[in-house]
């Protein structure tokens, strides 16, 4: 393992050894706590933060490692016009390994096909957030005692919701996995995450009634309609408090369903259910330092470090990425990848995974 840029790139059998590792970290910190002295962590966030940028601080140093990076493009020389693979190959000058948050779907991608160091998404626009689908995996895992045979309700903004996306991508792989889509008509899961689930067979439904949903669930996933995803503000009014979670509602659930958010919340969450046992969004903030801590180290440790250069059936330069949101629209130079997927829908952006012949 070189990169982490979509959950993908992990097995099932790395995920659980991510998570064994950090439960390890968890329970003897004493033994990591110097394992990456000398090594440096380029924290490039164009895009704000908090968790996921002071996650990978706090990880990085409870590994001994020191940090480097910029918190919004203006504070950089991005505000100058230098492209993400530019400032990627300055930064590979100075650090051992890269996080990147970006706006643009598929810039962490871009970053990692430009140097020779690990590169980690921490989140690219509206596309994918592994590392957070990292400490969700280790929370549920850490709460239920497995990542299988579950049902998962993912609510609120599933159209623009990276941590929806590949947290789903994630558990498609095990056994017995059925999916409950909560959301507003304008905010559906995309069509390629439906026909990801129809692919594998999970059993799949869609619904607007969160209370309807509630009983069915074994993990009830919330996230927030997220504002800055939106171009027009009168949409995003109309649907901003869609799902608001209060004790009345979770009474609806079952007594050992588990209640996520990546967070922040607006108030979808109401404060009232902070205090439930079954409420676990703050511990999946405490997870996810030592999920990142685990892969901060099994990048580092790896020897076959190379550029980043995609796989599959691939061909290159023979169609154009459209989608506005793909960073492939504003770096021209960038070489326009497609994947064949199946029979039916043959290519998709690498970056942004936009359909071909949509396009």
């Amino acid at each position: 393992m070189k990169d982490l840029i979509d959950i993908m790139d992990l097995s099932v059998a790395d995920i659980q050894g991510l998570i064994d590792d950090a439960v390890d970290m968890m329970n003897h910190p004493e033994k990591y706590d110097s394992c990456m002295k000398g090594k440096r962590l380029a924290a490039l966030f164009y895009e704000p933060s908090t968790r996921t940028r002071f996650s990978f601080l706090a990880a990085m140093q409870g590994l001994g490692g020191d940090v480097i990076g910029f918190t919004g493009a203006a504070s950089s020389s991005v505000s100058k016009g230098e492209s993400v693979h530019d400032t990627a190959k300055v930064v590979s000058e100075l650090a051992d390994i890269i996080v990147m948050r970006h706006n643009m779907e598929g810039a962490p991608l871009a970053a990692a096909q430009a140097v020779d160091i690990p590169v980690i998404n921490a989140g690219d626009g509206g596309h994918a957030h592994p590392t957070q689908t990292l400490a969700d995996l280790c929370t549920i895992y850490r709460e239920k005692g497995r990542l299988d045979h579950l049902t998962i309700g993912v609510c609120g903004d599933l159209r623009y919701g990276r941590t929806v996306h590949s947290l789903l991508r994630a558990l498609m792989r095990y056994e017995g996995l059925k999916v409950v889509l909560i959301s507003p008509d304008e905010l559906r899961l995309p069509k390629y995450v439906r026909a990801e689930l129809e692919e594998k067979g999970i059993p799949y439904i869609e619904t607007v009634s969160l209370e309807g949903a509630l009983p069915l669930l074994d993990v009830l996933y919330m996230t927030r309609i997220q504002k800055e995803r939106f171009n027009s503000l009168v949409t995003y009014d109309r649907l901003k408090n869609s799902y608001i979670l209060d004790m009345d509602k979770l009474s609806r659930a079952k007594k050992d369903c588990i209640v996520m958010h990546p967070l922040p919340r607006v108030n979808e969450i109401s404060v009232e259910v902070d205090d439930d046992p079954r409420a676990c969004y703050f511990k999946q903030v405490y997870n996810g330092r030592y999920m990142r801590m685990a892969l901060i180290r099994r990048l580092l440790l790896e020897n076959d470090h190379h550029r980043y250069v995609p796989q599959g059936e691939i061909v290159k330069d023979k169609y154009i990425c459209h989608n506005e949101r793909c960073i492939t629209s504003c770096e021209q130079e960038i070489h326009h990848y497609f994947r064949r997927i199946d029979k039916n829908h043959p290519y998709r952006c690498i970056y942004c995974e936009a359909r071909a012949e949509e396009e």
